[in-house]
């Protein structure tokens, strides 16, 4: 009896789940994308205020349809140490990244955040107008990023990076790009670890949305320790990189 009912959980979570992708994606196109953001770039002239709600928008739609879906019974969720990351300023939000539904977690708790965000999806019709409106740094804008992340962090803002790249490949010790390292050294911001674990695999790379789990998903998000730039500054960039790197694969991969 059991196992029927754990079966038909799963069918009902796979039908949710359809509904919440189509609600979400219709949301984000036409409301979001199309409706709003253009009513922004209509009436809103000043682009810093204009970035400013439109980041705000993307938090709360976030915050709705991760209450929608947890609602519907398709995942849980809990933060742990949120206190830390909403007084963070002038600071990277780094974090590991097992599934595709991590920005939409960590953004819906910061009304305020910029995200680095891979240029590649800016040909997805339903999330590129998002990311121009919202201001958003582009890794392929390899020009930019300094300047673009300086201007942000001296202005108190913080920036949401996963260092990873791309999503974590599961029992596969992740690796992490230089990036994270390279921004905070030359900015001289400091660090944020989130360390993000997931009671099984889903939306994980390379994987379909409807292979879903034999049970209900559960994500534990925890504001970790805070990594303090100055203690990396006495060597050159390079090697202060390599070492900064390596202390935040650490940092990521330790069991918290």
């Amino acid at each position: 009896m059991k196992k029927i009912a754990n079966k038909f959980n799963q069918w009902w979570r796979l039908l949710a789940t359809a509904f919440g992708f189509m609600l979400f994606g219709f949301y984000g196109l036409v409301i979001l994308s199309i409706l709003w953001f253009s009513l922004l770039r209509l009436f809103i002239w000043n682009e810093e205020k204009r970035i400013i709600i439109a980041q705000q928008s993307i938090s709360l739609s976030f915050k709705i349809f991760l209450w929608i879906v947890k609602s519907l019974g398709i995942i849980d969720y809990q933060f742990n140490g949120l206190e830390k990351l909403k007084q963070d300023n002038n600071c990277l939000i780094v974090a590991n990244h097992p599934s595709l539904l991590d920005v939409v977690l960590l953004v819906s708790v910061m009304p305020r955040c910029d995200c680095l965000v891979k240029g590649a999806l800016l040909k997805n019709i339903f999330i590129s107008r998002i990311i121009k409106t919202a201001g958003y740094i582009l890794n392929a804008e390899v020009n930019k990023i300094l300047p673009h992340c300086q201007n942000i962090l001296s202005n108190g803002g913080r920036i949401l990076i996963f260092p990873e790249g791309t999503r974590t490949v599961p029992s596969q010790p992740i690796k992490l790009q230089r990036g994270a390292a390279n921004i905070a050294l030359r900015c001289q911001a400091d660090i944020r670890i989130v360390h993000i674990t997931c009671s099984s695999t889903w939306l994980i790379k390379g994987q379909k949305w409807y292979k879903i789990p034999v049970k209900k998903m559960v994500f534990n998000i925890t504001v970790g320790e805070k990594i303090t730039i100055q203690d990396f500054l006495y060597d050159n960039i390079t090697v202060a990189a390599r070492r900064l790197t390596r202390h935040l694969t650490s940092a990521l991969t330790k069991t918290i």
